[in-house]
């Protein structure tokens, strides 16, 4: 077996499977069907990037088609926002399409079945067609109207379609079987009446299509050879397939190729919901600023935010295709923003909390233009000058007057290293009338060669350049905000979700433009927001620096080009791991979060024959079983093949009863 065929996942192993049984790769074609009823989210990006990427893979086509058959929700603002966002991710499809292209050809299919006896018009109240479907254990009974001649259904139906009907007052239903298993398959509804004008076919038609009749429909009309879908469709399967087969009658000679639906696992993420009528409504009440919020799931906020294509499509990658649900942490998309950023973002600096620090022995009237590097990860990012005089900002945070021996940023008697500048001594401080500190006093030397613990970044009061900076925290506070039956998921939202502050960044920042990003040395990743003009910065924090292992681990400072230096040995690495299982299921959500992205972090220097020997772990002991699956995760993700040790840890994890580690199992399935 090839290293290519070990990597399939599912959906790939049907394309093949296929092809192999004499499906021509010609005939290969997928689409991404959104409703332009909101903005997209995150969660639509593993469908854009499995469609479009098996079109990359296979040199398929892939179809943009916008299944645009409701009015009341629809809307061009959405469709044009629907394209900007794929556009920006870097996919391209061969064809724009609507499924509003289809309506007269979907009309005369339904004019068909009628006659065949296989679709009648209704025209109960939804309430009781409700009360006659049933239930999943009971089965339905027929209505009134099932038995209508197909004369009287013909008649009836040229009429809704010619506008003599309010709404409500009849339905075309597919006549299928009312005592059914699948409640789906009880005479769904094929066409509503809505006397609302659609976005492009304006007051043409006053019957709409449902989903379940146009979606499938649309596939055939199109050729597509599989339906990619998320799971919730797989009871749709049975229905996408009958109206598939009735109108394949009509339409084989010219429409021969029958799609195929597969269902796959769709993206859940923590502190996050992927409802676009929960997100409207939460721009709808004011609760954020627009579906480009940065605090919103959309691929709209998460560009505003600061987020890449590249680390959207990461996250994706790593979360893979899987045939089951499962929530991703929100960690993972941030550690994936923040590995990318790390390697093409400018390092600048700016001080968000300001105190003022004096050179005493420092000339006032002096200034220098010192070299600073603007991305030690990258040899060909180059310097930059930034200006140094006797007045700078530095953060509050970073001065104590008093402090342990373990404190290394700066305190009265200690010394630390301005960065790209000198080392200086803190001797003495004013304070205001409230006894709050105002002024840092200092006294510098020119010996830079000199070995200090502490480096602060700092600002020149001289030079620096007013900004707001908007500082983002997760916009819930509970991991699943709409999963509480007997709670709004509203009643989640962080109050402080947003925290606007006006800092002083260095000058070189005066020339960035809006999507810029930048590393805030020391505090983050943060990028030009849409508002900003020259005349008034604004900044989005995207996320923060994180943690890694050297926090905990003393090293030798490495050369930017020598990352053998910046890497834990193996033996360390799996002891870090290791120390958080005794914890990992007993932290709370936010720092168990945290606590993941270093293990996955350190995962990267774990040898298999030092992380084997954990697969054995007692039961009991489901810290050390979670942080184990976590790191065969990473593992798996870099080329580790699996084999009948991990399969049969997975396995045993899939049938535990603690939610963590079976949702970590989960993704390795």
């Amino acid at each position: 077996m090839s290293d290519e065929a070990k990597s399939l996942n599912f959906i790939e192993h049907i394309i093949e499977e296929d092809l192999k049984n004499g499906l021509d790769k010609k005939a290969l074609r997928f689409r991404f069907p959104p409703e332009p009823n909101g903005y997209l989210h995150i969660g639509h990006t593993k469908a854009i990037g499995i469609s479009f990427g098996l079109g990359e893979k296979y040199n398929a086509p892939v179809n943009l088609r916008f299944d645009d058959t409701n009015p009341a929700k629809e809307e061009q603002e959405y469709v044009d926002a629907i394209k900007r966002d794929i556009a920006w991710l870097g996919y391209q499809w061969a064809n724009e399409l609507y499924s509003s292209d289809y309506f007269q050809q979907l009309y005369e299919w339904a004019v068909a079945l009628i006659k065949e006896g296989k679709a009648y018009v209704d025209s109960q109240s939804s309430e009781a067609m409700a009360e006659q479907k049933g239930t999943p254990t009971q089965p339905g009974v027929e209505g009134p109207y099932r038995n209508r001649t197909v004369a009287e259904n013909l008649e009836l139906f040229e009429r809704m379609k010619a506008g003599e009907f309010p709404e409500g007052t009849h339905v075309l239903r597919a006549k299928i079987d009312m005592q059914h298993p699948n409640m789906l398959m009880r005479d769904p509804i094929m066409y509503r009446i809505l006397k609302k004008a659609h976005h492009r076919t304006g007051t043409n038609w006053c019957i709409y299509p449902m989903y379940d009749w146009t979606h499938g429909e649309s596939d055939y009309i199109e050729q597509i050879s599989h339906s990619l879908c998320s799971l919730e469709f797989k009871p749709h399967r049975e229905l996408y397939n009958w109206f598939k087969e009735q109108v394949h009658k009509y339409a084989k000679d010219t429409l021969p190729m029958l799609p195929k639906q597969r269902e796959f696992a769709r993206l859940n993420l923590s502190y996050t919901i992927m409802s676009k009528r929960k997100l409207l409504k939460l721009v709808e009440e004011g609760i954020v600023s627009g579906w480009d919020d940065p605090r919103m799931p959309t691929i709209s906020g998460l560009r505003r935010r600061g987020y890449t294509p590249n680390a959207i499509k990461q996250f994706i990658e790593k979360v893979g295709v899987a045939k089951r649900d499962n929530v991703i942490d929100v960690s993972l998309l941030e550690f994936c923003i923040r590995e990318d950023l790390n390697k093409t973002a400018p390092r600048v600096m700016a001080v968000l909390d300001p105190v003022k620090l004096v050179i005493t022995n420092y000339p006032e009237d002096k200034e220098e233009w010192l070299d600073a590097e603007n991305n030690q990860e990258d040899a060909a990012a180059g310097f930059r000058k930034v200006p140094f005089s006797r007045e700078l900002y530095i953060e509050k945070d970073d001065f104590k007057e008093e402090a342990s021996s373990k404190y290394f940023r700066l305190k009265l008697g200690g010394e630390v290293r301005l960065k790209n500048a000198y080392i200086i001594k803190a001797h003495k401080v004013l304070k205001d009338a409230n006894g709050n500190i105002s002024e840092i006093q200092a006294t510098y030397s020119t010996d830079t060669e000199k070995k200090v613990k502490g480096t602060l970044h700092w600002v020149s009061i001289k030079h620096a350049v007013k900004a707001e900076v908007r500082q983002y925290d997760r916009l819930f506070l509970d991991e699943a905000p709409d999963s509480h039956a007997d709670k709004d998921f509203m009643s989640f939202i962080n109050p402080n979700s947003l925290q606007v502050v006006n800092a002083f960044v260095e000058p070189s920042l005066l020339d960035a433009k809006i999507g810029d990003r930048f590393q805030f040395q020391r505090l983050g990743y943060f990028n030009v927001d849409d508002s900003s003009t020259q005349a008034h910065l604004v900044f989005n924090k995207t996320v923060g620096l994180r943690d890694t292992w050297a926090k905990q681990t003393s090293k030798t400072e490495a050369k930017p080009t020598d990352k053998t230096l910046n890497q834990p040995s193996t033996k360390l690495a799996i002891d870090k791991i290791k120390s958080f299982g005794k914890k990992y299921d007993k932290l709370k959500p936010e720092e168990r979060s945290q606590v993941r992205s270093e293990i996955r972090e350190l995962a990267k220097h774990v040898a298999y024959t030092d992380l084997e020997p954990l697969f054995n772990t007692s039961v009991k002991k489901s810290g050390t079983r979670i942080i184990t699956m976590i790191t065969l995760g990473v593992l798996l993700e870099n080329g580790l093949e699996k084999n009948e040790p991990i399969t049969a840890f997975i396995t045993k994890a899939l049938e535990d009863k603690n939610a963590l580690l079976v949702a970590e199992a989960n993704l390795l399935i």
